[in-house]
């Protein structure tokens, strides 16, 4: 062990083809150490971060009578919604509810004044590490905190040993992709298989599966509990990317090996908020060559010189946060944790399937539909207020709590009128 109680660089990824370790840690509960604060200020220069931290009851307001419809927990959500025309483009970026936005409007103006309290951000980060475990289901010592999924992606790939060979999905989202092509140089062997073949083609020479829960460009729905099943028969390990399923696909995360996410689309985050989720196992596999002060046992204490002190749980493979960003986050994730992924889920679900009935297809059950369109229809969508995104040679639309069915009646009248 080395001091502070971290198991042994040789000890990660160390297996030969990335199997589960023969000894599993059990960390200890993250628990913040009270770190040092600014000096107190007087009079209005007391207006510190404390007021984004104080504003963890931010769904209180949230009317949740059932016996009102008028007044559904879903309907008061989106009163705090604001996009001007139709927004079906979630699966670019979410909107951010209005706290956040003044989260973060207030945050700079205290940066500007000088009168940031950075350790308050310590409370900032933890909730949103709890929100985020409770919208999936997990242990918030499970999930680790960073600026991106394709970071998280790469932490896994670095940690593969040479001959590991890695299963992906054709034509997924090249984040989850080109850190395992990368890693082909020192050995890493990546195949490719059409996603509705992706259960079958895990075999005994498989060590990881990485696959998207959505597919970005269509929408389509990996076989989660098919994969689980498929990898944990053969020995392997699933990476999840959930970065277009969370916030509206209820997934059996507590089972999934490794889980990444991004929290600028469905999570309604600015840009520079990430998670990485998995079990303690397969956590404990991954090597933290980016670890810095943030992944330090004691944060406060882990800043400057030796020895080697990182946390024992998820919180050892942290990068330091973004401040702006997180406290733009938080309340959206909060929110949306008080939501549920069920409800929220049902919602965007029947949004996309009556705009998929409008134009005389198959229900999906995705909450991103992907349709074939002529080349101006982006054009003639965005000239009627109608946002949404031209991929893989198609029109992407994506519905979230935001949106309702007036949404999927404009939508459908742009394209179907000529």
């Amino acid at each position: 062990m080395c001091p502070g109680g971290v198991a042994a660089p040789a000890r990660w990824g160390a297996a030969t083809r990335w199997r589960r370790p023969v000894v599993v840690p059990s960390p200890a509960r993250y628990a913040v150490s009270s770190p040092p604060r600014l000096p107190a200020r007087t009079g209005r220069r007391q207006e510190t971060t404390e007021r984004l931290v104080d504003k963890g009851a931010a769904c209180e307001h949230l009317s949740m009578h059932p016996s009102s419809p008028a007044s559904t927990p879903l309907r008061s959500a989106r009163d705090r919604f604001a996009p001007e025309g139709v927004f079906l483009n979630t699966a670019t970026y979410g909107l951010p509810p209005a706290e956040a936005t003044e989260a973060v409007v207030a945050l700079e103006r205290d940066r500007a004044a000088g009168r940031l309290d950075p350790a308050a951000f310590d409370t900032i980060v933890a909730r949103g590490r709890r929100a985020f475990a409770r919208l999936i289901g997990v242990p918030d010592q499970r999930v680790a905190i960073g600026p991106q999924a394709s970071h998280f992606v790469g932490l896994v790939a670095a940690s593969l040993p040479s001959g590991a060979e890695v299963v992906v999905a054709d034509g997924d989202f090249t984040s989850l992709l080109f850190p395992f092509l990368v890693a082909e140089r020192r050995g890493v062997r990546v195949r490719s298989v059409p996603l509705e073949r992706i259960v079958e083609e895990v075999t005994p020479a498989t060590s990881l599966v990485a696959v998207s829960a959505v597919q970005s460009a269509d929408g389509r729905i990996a076989p989660v509990e098919d994969l689980i099943t498929a990898t944990s028969g053969n020995g392997a390990r699933l990476l999840l990317d959930v970065t277009q399923s969370a916030g509206w696909l209820p997934l059996p995360a507590e089972r999934v090996d490794l889980l990444v996410c991004s929290g600028y689309k469905w999570l309604l985050g600015p840009r520079g908020t990430a998670f990485l989720a998995g079990t303690e196992e397969a956590l404990a596999s991954l090597v933290p060559f980016a670890a810095g002060w943030f992944a330090g046992a004691q944060v406060w204490e882990s800043i400057y010189g030796l020895p080697l002190r990182l946390a024992t749980d998820a919180r050892r493979l942290d990068l330091s946060p973004a401040w702006a960003s997180w406290a733009g986050h938080v309340p959206a994730l909060e929110l949306l944790a008080e939501l549920g992924e069920a409800a929220v889920g049902a919602h965007n679900r029947a949004l996309a399937d009556r705009f998929r009935a409008s134009l005389g297809l198959e229900p999906a059950g995705s909450a991103i539909v992907s349709v074939e369109a002529d080349p101006g229809a982006v054009d003639r969508l965005a000239d009627a207020g109608v946002h949404a995104a031209a991929r893989a040679g198609r029109v992407r639309f994506s519905f979230h709590l935001y949106n309702d069915e007036t949404d999927v009646e404009r939508a459908v009248k742009v394209l179907t009128d000529r």
